[in-house]
């Protein structure tokens, strides 16, 4: 008797189902995504450096604007995601069936880095304005009073950015996030792939979630190195 084949969910579910996660996602990472985006302009015009340790930053954010202040932005960061990670799923997604030859047989490695790329890059254009926000929204503790900006949430921030300085404005940097998030995505797909291999080949690993999560951590950590540079070039234009 012939199995049934089992039917996969609508693309559309698992796009949103990407974003969704994304977004969950963001409510963890969201302090360490502030400190990252403070400890990157601090030093910026060749002012002495406000925060020298990953340690000191976060000590200092507590002391000066409490737990909540720690979570400035969370709006913009899980917008990012529903813009960002969704539009990147439903470009790769597309491609890679593009790709994909008539008898299933999936893209190389050239095919998948390209594809990855090219949907980094068009996730990170639709989501720049997002980005900005967020950038804007997690900087604005450092600040003097009279300077900061207050917005109340990335809405407003959308809002007051095209009102006050006009709608290309919330795509200014788009050219530096997009090529981080080409590095990013070329850098994951290379590095996790060589350190699959690596680690199967030590002997002391299978192809298990040990296996994959230690692929995982060594592929985050090549890429962060990667895309620092980039990354630090966008946070201070946007």
């Amino acid at each position: 008797m012939a199995t049934k084949k089992q039917e996969s969910l609508p693309k559309g579910i698992k796009f949103l189902f990407g974003g969704t996660a994304g977004m969950g996602a963001t409510v963890f990472v969201q302090p360490l995504d502030l400190v990252k985006n403070r400890m990157q302009m601090s030093g910026e015009g060749g002012k002495a450096r406000e925060h020298k340790s990953t340690y000191r930053a976060i000590y200092k954010i507590f002391q000066n604007e409490g737990v909540r202040g720690m979570y400035t932005g969370l709006s913009a960061g899980m917008f990012r995601q529903a813009t960002y990670t969704t539009t990147r799923l439903g470009i790769y997604s597309i491609l890679f069936d593009m790709a994909t030859s008539a008898d299933g047989t999936p893209p190389n490695f050239a095919t998948k880095a390209a594809v990855g790329m090219v949907a980094g890059a068009t996730g990170a254009f639709v989501g720049t304005p997002a980005e900005i926000s967020l950038i804007r929204m997690t900087s604005d503790g450092r600040l003097p009073p009279d300077q900061r900006r207050g917005y109340k949430n990335v809405f407003n921030a959308l809002a007051r950015i095209t009102s006050e300085e006009g709608v290309r404005t919330l795509w200014r940097g788009c050219g530096p996030t997009m090529a981080r998030a080409m590095v990013v995505n070329a850098a994951q797909l290379a590095s996790y792939s060589q350190a699959k291999q690596f680690l199967l080949g030590t002997g002391y690993f299978q192809d298990n979630i040990l296996c994959h999560f230690g692929a995982s951590m060594i592929s985050g950590f090549v890429t962060t190195c990667a895309s620092m540079p980039v990354d630090i070039a966008k946070t201070r234009i946007q």
